[in-house]
Order: structure tokens, then C-alpha cells, then sequence
């Protein structure tokens, strides 16, 4: 699917004329012509670049692009400030907002696509995001463990895997195991949202394995909800007879055919006791190690369980 393009901008001239020639490059776009529009629509479509007007009314660009940062959820969307502005004050004042570009108004429109694209490529690069789920990989996730822990938050890292997921795909093929590993990632996205909002990350290592991060209040209902919500859905991805039946037949390497259910998700929690969270510089740096460990070992004791499931380690890091 091609990358979608926010456009925030209250001249609509422009965001026409901006959507044509991006349309034009096969980009899809979505547009806002105030500030508050466009930090709902980048939370709620979460568009792989935000295009964003300085002047705009309810909420200048400078107050959008440092809300999207401060948020969980958009904190690696890449953003271009676009401005009629041409003074070194006024460009400062977008890059300590957390834009990653800035484009003067009046611009050529292919020096403006070459931009985006440019800005993309980057930001694929640096946040190493996956190509399949969109969510963020191992350095990022390593980032934002260590940061939390080093401000004094209370957090639960989760470890999550699939059950059954081999199984799957040596019955349907890896494009049909694709779309369960998308909706892992989908189920747990948006958990860490509504349990946690702008607090939960999550993080996807690669193959079927994820990493969330989100307050320690939130933990138990964030597996809940997860666990439930893959339940409900996986079925949908197998063919009828098999979702009816409730497993799949295989042959194992032998030819001896051989039974799995239903592909669950499986997830562990590593919440560190509150006083084992030190702030500041004295964190231990290799603390987020610990943790994920800690839920990994968690994540294993899950898969005991039937079905999609949790387990919980209280005493993580203590």
C-alpha cells in the first residue's frame, strides 16, 4: 500500500495543489485546514508523513508538530513545515518543535515530492520501521524502554509472540501468515491506545515477535484487551471449515499428519516494583534488558495457557 500523506494547511488552494501533484507520485493523502484537525487526523490515520502549515487557526504548526512529538502514538511520524517565512528565527523555532524539514512558500512542487520522499526514506531508515505491521523495530523499542526507565516511570514492558503461527502457515503459505502477524500488530496497537493513549508504544522485533511498553496501571487490562481482541478476530483469516473444526491438519516432517488449533497470541509482563526505577543518570543502563527477559520468560509461562493469554511477573528488576 502506498504511503499515506497528511496535508495541513487553511489555505485550500494549496492543499489542493499539494494533493494533486502527491497523487500524481501514488502517494495517498488525507487533509486538514486547522491545527486541531490535523493532530486528530495524524493520531487517528496515522500517516506516514505530516505535511504542516505554520499559520493555521485553533492550533499554530509549531503547537501541532510538539503535541505529535510528545504523543506515543505519532512521536515518529516525520513532519515538513511548510511556511511563508523565510527568517532563521521563525525555522529554528519548527526544528526544536520536532520537524525533521522546512519548506518556503512559494515552492516548486517536484522539489517538494523529492522532499517528502526524501524525508521518508530517512525516517524508514532511522526508525527502521517494518515494512509489514508499520510499527516501529528493535532500536526504537530499545529507546523508549531505556528513556522511560531513566525518567522514573512506572512501566510494563510486554513480550508477545504467536502460538500455532508455523502451523498456519505451512497450511495457507506466508502471504495468508502475513496477515496474521499484521493483525497481531493491529490488536496490540491498539490495546497499548485505549489503555494507555499517548503513554503506549508498541514495537514489532520481526517474524511474530512484538514488544509493548505502557504504565504499569495499564498492564493487565492492555494484555486483556489484546488477548481478547485476537481471539475474536484471527478465526475470520482461516478458510470456514477449518475456523468451524478449530485447528488445521498438517504433516510433520515425517509425512504423519498432525493437528494445531487456532493461532493465539501469547503475552508477558514485566512490571519493576516502584522503587526499583531509579531517575536520571544513575538508571541502570542495561536495565531494559532485564526487563525483557523478565517478560519473555512471562510470555513462555503464557502459552501453558488455552488460547490467547497473559501472564504477569510483578517483581520484574527488584
Amino acid at each position: 500500500m502506498s504511503d499515506l500523506v497528511l496535508i495541513a494547511d487553511d489555505d485550500r488552494d494549496i492543499v489542493r495543489f499539494v494533493e494533486v501533484n502527491l497523487k500524481l507520485e501514488g502517494f495517498r493523502v488525507a487533509t486538514a485546514h486547522d491545527g486541531d484537525d490535523a493532530l486528530a487526523k495524524a493520531l487517528s490515520l496515522a500517516p506516514n508523513l505530516v505535511l504542516l502549515d505554520v499559520m493555521m487557526p485553533r492550533m499554530d504548526g509549531y503547537e501541532v508538530c510538539s503535541r505529535l512529538r510528545a504523543d506515543g502514538r505519532s512521536a515518529h511520524i516525520p513532519v515538513i513545515m511548510l511556511t511563508a517565512k523565510s527568517l532563521s528565527a521563525d525555522k529554528v523555532l519548527g526544528l526544536t518543535a520536532g520537524a525533521d524539514d522546512y519548506i518556503i512558500k512559494p515552492f516548486d512542487p517536484m522539489e517538494l515530492v523529492e522532499r517528502v520522499k526524501s524525508t521518508l526514506r530517512k525516517a524508514r531508515e532511522s526508525q527502521a520501521l517494518s515494512a509489514l505491521t508499520g510499527l516501529p523495530g528493535s532500536a526504537r523499542i530499545e529507546h523508549e524502554i531505556r528513556s522511560r526507565l531513566q525518567l522514573g516511570a512506572q512501566v510494563a514492558v510486554a513480550s508477545a509472540d504467536l502460538n500455532g503461527f508455523a502451523s498456519f502457515n505451512d497450511r495457507y503459505g506466508r502471504e495468508r501468515g502475513d496477515q496474521v502477524i499484521s493483525l497481531a500488530g493491529q490488536v496490540l496497537k491498539r490495546a497499548a491506545e485505549e489503555t494507555a493513549g499517548a503513554d503506549g508504544f508498541v514495537g514489532h522485533l520481526g517474524g511474530d515477535d512484538f514488544v509493548a511498553v505502557v504504565p504499569a496501571a495499564s498492564a493487565e487490562e492492555f494484555a486483556r484487551r489484546a488477548t481478547a481482541a485476537f481471539d475474536v478476530r484471527v478465526p475470520s483469516l482461516y478458510d470456514p471449515e477449518d475456523a468451524t473444526a478449530g485447528y488445521v491438519e498438517v504433516h510433520d516432517p515425517y509425512g504423519a499428519p498432525r493437528r494445531t488449533g487456532i493461532v493465539s497470541l501469547s503475552i508477558g509482563l514485566a512490571v519493576p516494583p516502584a522503587q526499583s526505577t531509579p531517575q536520571g543518570p544513575q538508571a541502570d543502563p542495561s536495565g531494559h534488558r532485564a526487563l525483557l527477559a523478565a517478560a519473555a520468560e512471562r510470555r513462555d509461562a503464557a502459552k501453558h495457557q488455552h488460547g490467547s493469554s497473559y501472564d504477569i511477573d510483578r517483581s520484574a528488576g527488584g
